[in-house]
């Protein structure tokens, strides 16, 4: 029998979508619930709602408090936690080489790998050499894996899978979408979404 799926979106500049890609793998594996990694932007969905940074720059009060419960959740958690500088980094480079590594082996790992360098290391994602080094270190051919996320046709498959985001109503990120629809918002529902993929609702 095929594994219930459970899609998960995340936005590289996306604090709690660092602690999600940290520790949805084992979490899916006890649960028996596959998973599929759909990078996106938050940037045009943002927009739409007349937003021109992350709300938690917007609104400072809700930023001090998202800090602080990084630091906490990522010492429960074992994990390094800096705040970039900038904050949201511009994640579009490295969403564009995840897409081209969806379906990939080495897709989760570079995702993670980026995550440890902007929050755990600090690191400017958006800096090509940063990104290659991030292939490099993985072993994967970083000028092969680069010039296809620069396609024109990647380019366009992320902003038609960054649309797709929106028609389902994802407004936010993680987002986890099980099958059937069920959308699940945030870090702290990743073991809702995971049980809901296993077990179907209950109400």
């Amino acid at each position: 029998m095929a594994r219930p799926v459970v899609s998960f979106w995340y936005e590289f500049a996306s604090t709690y979508s660092y602690l999600a890609a940290m520790r949805i793998e084992p979490l899916a594996e006890a649960a028996g619930v596959a998973i599929r990694w759909r990078p996106f932007l938050l940037g045009p969905i943002f927009a739409a709602q007349g937003w021109t940074t992350s709300p938690f720059n917007l609104f400072p009060a809700k930023g001090r408090y998202m800090w602080r419960d990084m630091e906490r959740e990522a010492a429960r958690l074992g994990l390094p936690c800096v705040q970039p500088d900038p904050f949201p980094q511009n994640g579009l480079l490295p969403a564009r080489i995840a897409l081209v590594g969806a379906d990939q082996p080495w897709g989760p790992a570079f995702t993670k790998a980026v995550y440890r360098a902007e929050f755990g290391e600090g690191r400017a994602i958006s800096n090509p050499a940063v990104i290659r080094d991030v292939l490099v270190r993985l072993g994967l051919d970083a000028d092969g894996i680069l010039a296809l996320a620069g396609t024109e046709a990647n380019k366009a498959a992320l902003k038609s899978q960054t649309e797709e985001a929106k028609s389902l109503g994802i407004f936010g990120a993680p987002t986890f979408i099980a099958e059937g629809g069920e959308m699940f918002w945030g870090n702290d529902r990743l073991e809702q979404a995971l049980d809901w993929a296993r077990t179907g609702p209950r109400a």
